[in-house]
């Protein structure tokens, strides 16, 4: 009988073990239309700012390859029109580099309801891996801070791959959107991760596709990534010399506070970029529903739900502070 037992546990461990190496990849057929929806201001020498507005499904982030076939062909769309040149400074949404976690993953995934039950499926198909990684997990949410732990260097490097392959590819200049990782750095021209917090970090490639300074750490996260994530107060922020111009970037809320643009302007930037996010569709048109931070700024005294998102970050962030 403990025969049988102990043969029956090794079967059924050894499906397991089976069923958690296997990455089966579906087929999918991504949408790369795009069109052109907003056009303000006219064409003049120092160059233009094209913002990406991708629509993305969860199957586009089962490999690196799925999402530059995607944006390539964004790209290569606007290049037909006319809205690419070497001073062009192409700028991704916040966040969009942070869903690499679920790249080479399994199908269970990404038809996953929602990113609970995703991760519950991450954990069960690496188990060794969140093993190893849930012993030295920081913060209240373990789980999450041992997944973009232990998909850090891959997410990294696919990242890296992706923009600076586009950049170099339209010899533009590209701000990646932003991607968590864990105190991450550039060294030797390589983005690499560290051991340290995680941090929401934007990095601009220049048209070679080689990285502009170091990954710009999100000054004010949300309460909802303060969960999980470290601030970046106590960082400077930077200015870069691009094609353009000298360039600024602020990750999302972080264009909400004065002080931002104050340390900017001591760096006497030109250009300013804002990678932000606001998931769902319509979500620009609906109610605003009040500033979701740890840290208010002082002057921002707006009622929730008083104006639409559009009218909340035209009136209230950039718009008011340039």
């Amino acid at each position: 009988m403990r025969k049988l037992i102990f043969l029956i546990l090794i079967t059924l461990f050894a499906a397991y073990a089976g069923w958690a190496e296997r990455r089966p990849v579906g087929h999918y057929l991504s949408d790369l239309r795009s069109q052109v929806s907003v056009v303000q201001g006219q064409p003049g020498e120092r160059g233009n700012l094209l913002a990406v507005q991708p629509e993305l499904f969860t199957p586009d982030y089962q490999s690196a390859e799925r999402l530059q076939l995607k944006f390539h062909a964004y790209l290569e769309n606007a290049r037909r029109q006319g809205l690419l040149n070497e001073r062009t400074v192409v700028v991704f949404p916040e966040h969009v580099g942070t869903w690499l976690v679920a790249s080479g993953e399994k199908p269970e995934v990404y038809a996953a309801a929602d990113w609970p039950t995703a991760m519950d499926w991450m954990a069960a198909s690496n188990p060794l891996k969140v093993a190893r990684g849930w012993i030295t997990a920081r913060g209240d949410q373990r789980l999450t801070d041992t997944l973009f732990r232990m998909k850090a260097v891959d997410m990294a490097h696919d990242y890296q791959t992706l923009f600076g392959g586009l950049a170099h590819d339209f010899k533009v200049t590209v701000v990646a959107g932003s991607i968590v990782l864990p105190d991450p750095e550039v060294e030797d021209g390589e983005l690499r991760p560290g051991t340290g917090q995680l941090y929401n970090v934007s990095l601009t490639f220049g048209p070679d596709g080689r990285p502009l300074g170091q990954p710009q750490r999100k000054v004010f996260p949300t309460r909802h990534e303060l969960s999980y994530l470290n601030n970046g107060r106590g960082e400077r922020l930077q200015v870069l010399d691009t094609p353009a111009g000298r360039l600024g970037v602020l990750i999302g809320t972080d264009s909400w506070y004065p002080d931002t643009y104050a340390t900017l302007v001591e760096q006497r930037v030109e250009l300013l970029a804002i990678p932000a996010a606001l998931n769902q569709s319509g979500r620009w048109q609906q109610p605003w529903p009040g500033f979701d931070a740890e840290l208010v700024p002082g002057d921002v005294r707006l009622a929730p739900n008083s104006l639409s998102n559009a009218e909340a970050w035209q009136r209230r962030a950039v718009g008011e502070r340039l």
